[in-house]
């Protein structure tokens, strides 16, 4: 592989140490961020997520809150829930693990946390903001992606960078973050009919559909970093993301691996913003 990788986990742990230090002068001046995890159901996936965010937590020094319910809680239960915890002075984040069960709806769950603790980046509010410039949350993923490119040095001025993939998580807000640093973007989906033409233009490809090893080394200009955002299981049940890392890592320049590569950043990002919210409810 000629491509230099990208490692997740230890620029976390970079950024973990100095959160964890953002945390002791919080304490300090007996300020302790908080951070409520909200899970509702028994998706596995989700979770092995909602443990590790709160692992997370404890690492840094943030205090957190579990809020385990079955998948029968209703609707209203939740934004009664959620409403309390707006109203807790030592609660600064709030999260609601996505997916919910099929009978909540998910948006106006999200519209119901508080903006100002609205630390995944899901509000309207927060979507606002990235979408004027002005100050809000960004979302974990696409943060924890900017973070990487602004680790190896890449400078996106004149770039052209192209995000496959336009969900409000991920593809959405990673081409708005892009054009802030005054890249050129494209946005392709299922419904682009040339993708590999407009990949093959890319400086920066940012891969976030959740198809297995859909970007392969054909589709890549050489030298390009590749950002592979997805998580999938390929042919024998292992772990991949939307790149074919073998064969792309003979042509980009720098690529993030499955796993280890964007996985560890989202989280980081949460605790990032978790900080950012409690700091400035104390300012």
């Amino acid at each position: 592989m000629n491509a230099q990788i990208i490692d997740g986990v230890a620029l976390s742990n970079t950024i973990r140490e100095s959160l964890t230090q953002e945390t002791l002068a919080l304490k300090a001046k007996g300020i302790t961020p908080g951070l409520a995890v909200i899970l509702v159901g028994e998706n596995p996936a989700s979770q092995v997520y909602v443990r590790n965010k709160v692992k997370a937590c404890a690492q840094v020094g943030i205090h957190s809150v579990l809020d385990q319910h079955p998948s029968s809680l209703t609707s209203e239960a939740l934004f009664k829930r959620i409403d309390e915890l707006n109203q807790d002075p030592s609660i600064h984040g709030i999260l609601v693990q996505l997916p919910l069960p099929a009978h909540i709806n998910a948006q106006e769950v999200i519209e119901r946390i508080s903006p100002l603790k609205d630390v995944d980046g899901f509000h309207i509010s927060s979507a606002g903001a990235l979408m004027t410039g002005s100050r809000g949350f960004w979302p974990c993923t696409p943060y924890g992606c900017m973070k990487m490119l602004e680790h190896i040095g890449f400078d996106l001025k004149g770039k052209h960078a192209v995000v496959v993939g336009r969900s409000n998580i991920v593809g959405k807000p990673m081409a708005l973050m892009l054009l802030q640093k005054n890249a050129t973007v494209t946005i392709c989906h299922s419904a682009t009919p040339n993708l590999k033409e407009m990949t093959l233009m890319a400086d920066v490809l940012v891969a976030a559909v959740g198809v297995a090893k859909l970007i392969t080394q054909d589709m890549v200009k050489p030298n390009a970093v590749v950002i592979d955002v997805g998580m999938n299981r390929d042919e024998h049940g292992k772990l991949c993301g939307d790149v074919d890392t073998a064969g792309v890592g003979e042509v980009a320049s720098f690529i993030t691996p499955v796993p280890g590569g964007v996985g560890p950043m989202t989280i980081t990002m949460l605790l990032a913003n978790t900080l950012e919210a409690c700091t400035a409810m104390h300012a």
